[in-house]
């Protein structure tokens, strides 16, 4: 439950069109309730981060920096105009990025990360820019709002103008995304059908299906930006490296396991192994999930956002998987070559004194 403070104001912040005029009416708002009070207020800038922990995104880290500064200057300004020259400053600044340290995905788990922040720093109201949709708008989760407001906040949206974007109609997707969906799944499905464009009657079906399945799942599947053609180009690629990479690792897994199958003592030590991987997204947990799965000798068993739970069927295979080679490999393809240096699931129990 958020504690009661009535003049502090959080703002949880994302570039968006509407962003400035959403600082302009939360530095109003803390004014107004600093000079009814007759006491400081403070109002917080909170940047909640998208990226993997352990600071890989370097880029992104200096882009939420630049904007917070951007938005404090913003909010030195409005508040400037508000007091005048002669009146004392009774409104403060505060910014910081948070959720740097765990997996954050649904408008849920950064309505959990806000709400830390808030309660630490004992801020019960919170102005939401309407634009700003930390973690995606899915028709079946409730919102970034509702979120918010069923963990005891005072939300209040800011009364800020949109642009009115571009919808197709019975959907709630844009052009741009309704391309990439409706083309994934065309070409899925003539793949499937053996790729006879020559038929008529194939490419018709087709593209109806295609847009059947692109209008029941396009919002789901779009919850955030499109990706950058760059990173899907550069994430393929090193995909195509990791295969025959895997298949190596596959390989030498059922030599092993071979060799403790045809020993006349069976040496074998089944056991439950329990990690938090350095991998973060849907698809980056579930590559590493399976590719687990796919390696003889181990089974991943459950996934709960970072947290692995695997059976492992002799020690050589736990010593493999603390040992982080599929994690590294994984954390290539999806996140390039930097991501290397984050120490192995064995070394970071180290680091945490563990055994």
């Amino acid at each position: 439950m958020a504690a009661d403070h009535d003049r502090d104001v959080l703002v949880p912040v994302g570039d968006s069109e509407t962003l400035r005029r959403t600082v302009t009416y939360a530095v109003e708002r803390a004014h107004e309730a600093a000079a009814s009070a007759g006491e400081g207020a403070t109002v917080h800038f909170v940047f909640p981060a998208r990226w993997r922990s352990y600071e890989t995104d370097r880029e992104n880290v200096v882009s939420a920096s630049s904007l917070l500064d951007r938005v404090v200057a913003w909010a030195e300004e409005d508040l400037d105009e508000l007091i005048g020259e002669d009146e004392a400053r009774t409104v403060a600044f505060e910014s910081a990025t948070v959720g740097t340290s765990e997996y954050v995905f649904s408008p849920g788990d950064f309505a959990d990360v806000i709400a830390r922040y808030a309660d630490a720093n004992e801020v019960g109201r919170i102005v939401v820019d309407p634009s700003f949709r930390p973690g995606g708008n899915v028709p079946i989760l409730r919102s970034f709002e509702e979120e918010l407001a069923e963990r005891g906040f005072d939300v209040l949206e800011a009364p800020v103008t949109r642009r009115t974007s571009r919808r197709l109609p019975f959907t709630d997707i844009g052009l741009p995304e309704f391309f990439v969906v409706y083309a994934a799944s065309l070409l899925f499905y003539l793949a499937i059908g053996g790729w006879h464009v020559t038929d008529g009657y194939e490419l018709a079906t087709g593209a109806a299906t295609a847009g059947v399945v692109t209008l029941t799942l396009a919002r789901v599947t779009m919850k955030g930006e499109l990706p950058r053609l760059g990173y899907v180009g550069a994430t393929v690629l090193r995909m195509a490296a990791y295969a025959p990479i895997l298949l190596w690792e596959i390989t030498k897994a059922n030599f092993a396991l071979a060799y403790v199958v045809l020993h006349p003592k069976l040496p074998i030590d089944p056991r439950t192994v329990e990690f938090d991987a350095a991998v973060w997204g849907d698809m980056p947990v579930t590559t590493l999930a399976n590719s687990i799965t796919l390696t003889p000798g181990t089974l991943t068993v459950d996934v709960s956002r970072q947290h692995f739970i695997v059976h492992a069927l002799i020690p050589d295979a736990e010593d493999d998987l603390l040992e982080g080679t599929l994690e590294r490999l994984v954390r290539f393809v999806f996140y390039g070559r930097e991501s290397a240096r984050i120490p192995s699931p064995f070394e970071r129990r180290d680091d945490d004194g563990g055994s």
